[in-house]
């Protein structure tokens, strides 16, 4: 049922915003969420779909492998993540900063999680992917949370 939801989510949005949580559940082969993770990476490597991430997911994805002195993941992560078919990196700009300032007052956003919505409303995503509930706040995009699909 939870993986017709998400298939339908991405039929309606061809421009999409990923979360964080969503790249660590692909590459840490999550096994309550890989198999929406799956589907979602399936997706955003379609023509038909493009999808947007912060240079903060990034440099959240890093924090593990470089605390643990792993450069073979960090360099695992970089040369999966940058070549990616239809992922763009977008780092914060002025235009985007300003933004997630707005996101943090208007929705009670932390900075993280305020520069990962205004990328993505910045970026023009429709929709966002994510299992972080604080999303739903955001009226720039429609948000899917993961947890929703598994109950």
């Amino acid at each position: 049922m939870g993986l017709n939801k998400l298939i339908a989510f991405l039929k309606r949005h061809r421009r999409i915003g990923i979360d964080t949580s969503i790249f660590i559940y692909e590459l840490e082969d999550n096994p309550r969420y890989s198999p929406l993770a799956h589907a979602v990476f399936e997706a955003i490597a379609k023509e038909d779909h493009t999808a947007i991430a912060s240079t903060v997911t990034m440099l959240e994805l890093l924090v593990q492998p470089y605390r643990l002195t792993d450069s073979g993941r960090v360099n695992q992560y970089y040369g999966l993540l940058t070549t990616y078919p239809n992922l763009i990196w977008i780092a914060p700009d002025l235009e985007i900063a300003d933004l997630a300032a707005r996101f943090r007052a208007e929705y009670n956003l932390r900075t993280p999680d305020a520069i990962q919505a205004s990328t993505c409303a910045h970026a023009a995503v429709s929709g966002f992917i994510t299992n972080d509930a604080v999303f739903k706040r955001v009226a720039a995009f429609e948000s899917l949370q993961f947890d929703d699909l598994l109950d």
